[in-house]
Parts: structure tokens; sequence; C-alpha cells
């Protein structure tokens, strides 16, 4: 299974998603699968760790802008992804329900 492309996330986006952690009191886990959150349960763990030591303010400085170019694409192979996955699934569903039938 191919991997998703990695995202890009606002400063405010991650003090938001730190914010559910250490002031509401979900655990990283529940945390990370809020439905407007959704990231991946290393980059939360990074992140409150970041939060914690004080340097979340620095966590992404490193990372380029990208253009509209480089979004639509990663945009694009986000999607992707997604459509792989969903067709292998459907793919072995295809083969369990024909192997059920018989």
């Amino acid at each position: 299974m191919n991997r998703v492309p990695k995202g890009t996330y606002t400063k405010e986006f991650r003090e938001q998603a730190v914010r559910l952690v250490l002031v509401d009191g979900l655990t990283q886990r529940e945390g990370s699968r809020q439905p407007f959150i959704l990231v991946g349960q290393d980059a939360g763990r990074l992140w409150v760790v970041a939060e914690r030591k004080g340097t979340l303010a620095k966590v992404g400085e490193t990372q380029k802008p990208q253009s509209e170019l480089e979004a639509e694409l990663a945009r694009v192979k986000r999607e992707l992804a997604t459509v792989t996955m969903e067709r292998d699934i459907l793919k072995k569903a295809t083969v369990y329900f024909a192997k059920e039938s018989r």
C-alpha cells in the first residue's frame, strides 16, 4: 500500500492540536483522531513534546513555503493514494465475495 504524502500544517493548526491534548485533557491518540485535526500520532506527539519544551513556534520553520503548483501536486498525490487504497480494498472484497458465492 502506498503512503499518503506528508501534510503541511500551519502554526495555528499545530497549536490547536496541542491545546486539545494539554488543555482539554485528551490523550495524544484521541487528540490526533479528532475529525478536524486528523494528524499522525507521531506528528502530534512531537508537537506536544515541542510545546512542553517551549519550542513549538520553531516547528516547521525550516519548511519552505509551497507554490500553488507544489500544493496542487501534493493534493493530487494525497487523492491518488486514497483512491488507490480504496481500489485495493474493493479488489480484495470482490475476491472474497466471489469465493463465498461459489
